[in-house]
């Protein structure tokens, strides 16, 4: 864009009818909050400045920004309409120059193409503010454009229109782009002379005109990118468009998602082509999945990596974790965060595994935990093996070497080392080293008491 680009996000509201303790605009849509979907869309046009306008629950939003460090915050206390909000944005924006994109916390599904229309739109007439809109064929509750030889007139609200207003179907979405010279001055003439005793936005193009200034429209295709959410019910719907197109750019690059209706894709996750994912399977934050994958039903992995040919079967869990080329997981395997399934590795069901390496080929096929633990490379792991890493206050680490057999349901009490190619027999408790190729038996002699039945139950054995 030509001119320095200035954001203002309006997030003040607390969004009664959401029934949230939550801001309303913290909310998420499509895996992250609306605040955040909507900070991303304006970081593309690198503005000069953007700034929320917050009010309840301001603390909370301000956290949510914290991966914006470039976003300032204002407060406005009390809440008198959107004309005031925007008003609270004059102190970052004093000598400044430049255009104002005024957008709102709670429509998050404002695209990129349609703020880049706006804004060219806005700078070729040389407007002073230029309103987005879009039609519908029954906006209930919207402003309306009302337009006089073409040109626009003026913004009726819908309990103000008469019945020829009512039945126009070009809206006011509240979204404008401003020339920054002269707004504020124009911002203080507001009033509120209305129902709520408010300062709002829809009175400023008559300021412009009346001032002889140049007001115009842009009209978008898409009327659902200006949808607002005002209640979980809105949420919801909101929620599933995002997925339904998420999911449908997700296909087009050449994954196979059986039931599109239940796969909920994050939008920064990324899935190699030829993958097929079963229904509903939740990919969150940065997940990487490879080519080739096979995900099954119920499956979540957040913030991880899983390699090409990898078949993850059922209800499995991978948190900030990275599993490697052709592993075999599952089902019902929970993989905890800083953990590496090493490639051609099984993690069977009912596995879980926390701050472990589990090395080529190795598996752990069935009922095992495995905490703080490095195991080597083609390590079999028995059902109900347990790594004892906490003694109460410390975590302390378990290594099994390459090559190394720890038999069913034995305990290796960390910190403690089973060296290369060595045995553990099945039921024991190991609590010292076991050196290369030895093997470890950990368990109390078996006694075999011959009669001792009968003697229980106060009878001579049978002659």
């Amino acid at each position: 864009m030509s001119t320095p680009l200035h954001f203002v996000i309006l997030a003040a509201g607390k969004g009664t009818r959401m029934k949230s303790e939550l801001p309303k605009v913290l909310h998420a849509v499509g895996g992250e909050p609306m605040i955040v979907r909507i900070l991303r869309t304006a970081s593309h046009f690198s503005p000069v400045t953007s700034t929320v306008v917050v009010g309840h629950m301001a603390d909370k939003v301000r956290a949510a920004l914290a991966a914006f460090p470039g976003v300032g915050t204002v407060v406005q206390e009390p809440q008198l309409g959107t004309g005031h909000a925007l008003l609270q944005a004059q102190p970052p924006l004093a000598g400044q120059s430049g255009t104002v994109v005024l957008l709102y916390g709670d429509v998050p599904m404002l695209s990129a193409e349609s703020i880049r229309g706006l804004l060219a739109h806005h700078q070729a007439t040389g407007a002073a503010a230029t309103i987005l809109t879009a039609h519908l064929p029954n906006p209930a509750g919207l402003g309306r454009i009302v337009r006089e030889n073409g040109r626009f007139a003026r913004i009726v609200e819908q309990r103000d229109a008469s019945a020829a207003e009512r039945a126009l179907t070009e809206f006011n979405s509240g979204i404008y782009a401003f020339a920054l010279d002269g707004l504020f001055d124009a911002l203080g003439r507001i009033g509120t002379a209305n129902d709520q005793g408010e300062y709002y936005l829809t009175d400023l193009p008559g300021i412009f005109l009346a001032d002889g200034r140049r007001v115009e429209t842009f009209t978008i295709a898409d009327a659902d990118e200006l949808r607002g959410v005002n209640s979980r019910a809105e949420l919801a719907i909101m929620n599933a468009q995002v997925r339904d197109a998420r999911n449908e750019a997700v296909m087009a690059s050449g994954v196979t998602l059986v039931d599109p209706s239940s796969a909920w894709i994050g939008p920064d996750v990324e899935i190699g082509p030829d993958t097929t994912i079963h229904p509903n399977v939740y990919l969150e934050g940065r997940t990487r999945i490879g080519s080739n994958c096979e995900i099954h039903a119920g499956v979540r992995v957040i913030n991880s990596t899983i390699g090409d040919g990898t078949v993850v079967q059922n209800y499995c869990v991978v948190r900030d974790s990275q599993v490697d080329a052709n592993v075999a997981m599952g089902p019902f395997s929970h993989i905890r965060p800083d953990s590496h399934v090493g490639a051609g590795a099984h993690v069977g069901n009912f596995v879980e595994l926390k701050k472990t390496r589990l090395g080529l080929g190795a598996k752990a096929n069935h009922l095992a935990y495995l905490g703080d633990a490095i195991v080597g490379a083609r390590v079999n792991v028995g059902a109900g093996v347990i790594t004892c890493n906490y003694d109460g206050v410390h975590k302390h680490q378990t290594v099994i070497d390459d090559g190394a057999f720890i038999g069913t349901d034995s305990q290796l009490v960390a910190p403690v080392r089973v060296g290369k190619e060595a045995y553990v027999a099945a039921g024991s408790t190991i609590t010292e080293d076991v050196p290369d190729g030895a093997l470890a038996i950990g368990r109390g002699r078996q006694e075999n008491k011959a009669g001792w039945v009968e003697k229980r139950k106060g009878k001579a054995p049978a002659k």
